[in-house]
């Protein structure tokens, strides 16, 4: 089935190299601008896709993410900042790239390019149908990504996509598809630009949401994130002290001996 694709067709620019700098950053801002605006007709199918993402990690499931080049990046970024910003296991959220660890830094010639590729990664890890396994893929056409999604079709795992094309094939193939159509790029089939920021924004949607349906925020602040520098321990402090109205001392104190905020502030308060 042909389908077209926006993210790859001729930029609504041309003779970009006669451009001013100011013309230049200026247009890309105006194209930036539309990214959440392509974003908020696809809130129904993010909506969705978290709730069937949240389902499956109450049952004690994990969530992927599998890409290849930016969209692989983007993952792996999102899956690696959950753990210090909500407190999670590196095991709950897991970000695959095609071409494994050295295509985080550097291209890995033709490593999309295995449809079986993707499937290998995923069984490395005893995937189950308890897990949940969404693929990224501006152009909707990666094979690393599609063929993946196809065999967790198969074995009743559940699967979504995030992609910036009608109908792709990804998304022919993913049981929960997202498709923000951010249309063609400043540069032509330069997706890192708006197509991935609108990537980013929808897995920080996805995480976020997922981690407070999860318990993992409470009002509005990261009671479970993980004290790993000087910041984290000040703005845990912060925290305590606005909590429980007390001392940056004793705050400090708590914050040290328990661990978290959360049990900090549990700990003085069931004292």
């Amino acid at each position: 089935m042909s389908f077209t694709k926006t993210t790859e067709q001729n930029s609504h620019y041309d003779h970009l190299e006669t451009m001013s700098v100011s013309d230049i950053i200026t247009h890309i801002n105006n194209e930036d601008k539309t990214v959440p605006l392509a974003i908020e007709k696809a809130l129904p199918e993010i909506e969705t896709l978290i709730h069937q993402v949240v389902l499956r990690l109450k049952k004690g499931g994990r969530l992927f993410y599998l890409g290849a080049g930016t969209s692989g990046r983007l993952g792996i970024v999102d899956a690696s900042e959950c753990p210090p910003t909500f407190g999670v296991s590196h095991e709950l959220v897991i970000g695959l790239i095609a071409g494994g660890d050295d295509a985080i830094r550097n291209a890995v010639e033709f490593a999309e390019d295995s449809k079986e590729q993707g499937w290998k990664d995923l069984e490395a890890y005893s995937i189950t149908e308890n897990d949940f396994v969404i693929g990224i893929a501006a152009s909707g056409t990666t094979p690393y990504v599609i063929g993946a999604l196809e065999v967790c079709n198969t074995k009743n795992i559940g699967t979504g996509c995030i992609t910036c094309n009608h109908k792709s094939p990804l998304s022919l193939t993913a049981t929960y598809p997202i498709e923000v159509i951010v249309g063609p790029e400043f540069v032509t089939g330069s997706s890192r630009m708006k197509a991935g920021t609108a990537q980013k924004l929808v897995l920080n949607m996805i995480s976020t949401a997922t981690m407070i349906q999860l318990g993992k925020v409470k009002g509005n602040k990261m009671v479970d994130m993980q004290l790993s520098n000087h910041k984290l321990v000040n703005r845990g402090t912060r925290m305590i002290m606005e909590a429980l109205h007390i001392e940056e001392s004793l705050a400090n104190e708590l914050l040290l001996k328990y661990g978290s905020v959360r049990n900090a502030i549990n700990k003085y308060e069931h004292k």
